[in-house]
């Protein structure tokens, strides 16, 4: 049993090792063998120390010196004390050791005789040296695990949002365990951010951005992603000096994990082109990150600082004819030719999407024959207000207001402005008119015009409502 309790060369070899403090290590074990002791020796006041010298962890009892005794597990009266031959005073703390190794028997045993009349010295060993081995174990056990995981998270906290390669070795519960770092750590790539379809195996190399490192983590502490935005712009980060060195930079990025991402990139010198350095010369950078996502398109797109300009560029590759601003809307009314409409929605909306999600605007799509119709529509029942008209619903239409909602909104005074309408009196009621039609409260007679097969286009709208794909 002394054998199991000394733990000297215990510790020394776990702060060696583990690189743990060797006094947070005595203390843990000071307290869990005195909490131990306190279960088996009931009500009695315990305090533990670690013996250097011996590697045990010695027990002592604590005594009160009072003047009238009410707990006799825990207090000595004065005269006991004297009668002890022990110098005391009221109010007295007094050390006593327990002996509860199998060597130091004999030591109880005179301890007991030599203070025969305190009652609270007066007990056997209760096989606590087995229970004291056993606690001191589990804690040195518990603790280095606890001091792995903080020393692991000390040594990953500052590489979050950073890329890190690993090994795939097993699958938990859906989730990949990689082994990172040279073995030195395992980090776990979740169910959720692994992309559909691509299919990792044990063995296999695999580039993930560091979402998380989570202390509280019961498992592997660093969380893994593979479907994260981060993923992309590191990459190009890695394969872009000019990124890298801050020449190029990356604005915004959108993402259907591995499927299509859009970057859009701008440049500090004028005499970088932002898009050709993330091209790299014959597509060698940009084929680089695609391999590395195994097949993942990327589309580049240039930043603009002016909203209808940098979405027409994050439309690309479609062409945009025209672009219509409702600002208060947050959206895009796009016009594309009729032969590049399903080059602009892309598959499944996808292009489109993306280009919403990078942009930040609700992006509209009409086809340049869906407009014509629309205009035709909107000026028939611009006319069917009582007292407008065709010359005047056009007037309207070309001054900016497009539509009955448009005139059910507009300033009176402004709208007296245009060519027959003549007054603001006369302006109230052509808005107010308009109002009840486009609430829906009063039904316009309107002549629609009958329009051609080829005019009757297509549209397609999208609103972000995403995070650009996997935060």
């Amino acid at each position: 049993m002394e054998e199991q309790l000394n733990l000297s060369a215990v510790l020394d070899q776990v702060c060696d090792e583990k690189k743990i403090s060797r006094e947070v290590l005595i203390e843990t074990v000071e307290q869990a063998v005195a909490t131990a002791a306190k279960k088996v020796f009931e009500d009695k006041e315990i305090e533990a120390s670690f013996d250097p010298e011996t590697g045990h962890v010695n027990l002592f009892q604590v005594l009160y010196v009072v003047d009238k005794v009410t707990a006799p597990h825990r207090e000595i009266s004065l005269e006991q004390a004297h009668r002890a031959g022990l110098e005391a005073e009221i109010g007295d703390e007094l050390l006593f050791q327990i002996f509860y190794l199998e060597s130091d028997k004999k030591r109880a045993e005179q301890q007991a005789k030599d203070y025969a009349e305190i009652e609270a010295l007066q007990f056997g060993q209760h096989g606590f040296g087995r229970i004291a081995a056993q606690t001191a174990k589990q804690v040195i056990i518990q603790r280095v695990r606890e001091a792995e995981r903080d020393n692991l998270f000390d040594a990953y906290k500052d590489k979050k949002a950073e890329l890190m390669t690993g090994i795939v070795r097993r699958f938990e519960r859906g989730s990949i365990v990689v082994e990172v770092d040279n073995g030195k750590a395992e980090a776990i790539l979740p169910a959720r951010e692994q992309v559909p379809r691509e299919s990792l195996r044990p063995g296999d190399r695999v580039v993930a951005f560091v979402k998380d490192v989570d202390k509280s983590a019961r498992g592997p502490q660093i969380i893994l992603s593979r479907t994260h935005r981060g993923l992309v712009e590191k990459l190009f980060e890695h394969e872009v000096p000019e990124i890298y060195e801050g020449i190029v930079r990356i604005e915004a990025c959108a993402r259907e994990p591995g499927a299509r991402s859009k970057i859009a990139v701008s440049s500090r010198d004028r005499d970088v082109d932002p898009v050709g350095a993330c091209v790299g010369i014959r597509g060698s950078r940009v084929q680089a990150v695609v391999q590395e996502l195994r097949g993942e398109k990327i589309d580049i797109v240039p930043y603009n600082d002016d909203p209808a300009r940098f979405v027409c560029n994050a439309i690309q590759p479609a062409t945009v004819s025209r672009v219509l601003i409702d600002a208060e809307r947050h959206t895009m009314e796009l016009v594309v030719p009729d032969d590049k409409l399903s080059l602009a929605i892309g598959k499944k909306g996808q292009n489109v999407r993306l280009a919403s999600r990078l942009t930040g605007w609700r992006i509209d799509i009409y086809s340049e024959s869906k407009l014509k119709q629309m205009e035709r529509r909107s000026l028939a029942e611009m006319a069917a207000i009582p007292g407008v008209g065709d010359a005047v619903a056009l007037a309207m239409f070309q001054m900016g207001w497009r539509n009955l909602r448009d005139v059910a909104i507009a300033d009176a005074e402004e709208l007296a402005q245009v060519p027959g309408v003549g007054s603001v009196e006369r302006a109230e009621q052509i808005i107010e008119v308009a109002d009840d039609a486009a609430s829906g409260k009063l039904e316009l007679n309107v002549k629609y015009p009958e329009l051609p097969p080829e005019e009757t286009g297509e549209e397609h709208h999208y609103s972000d409502d995403g995070d650009g794909g996997g935060e």
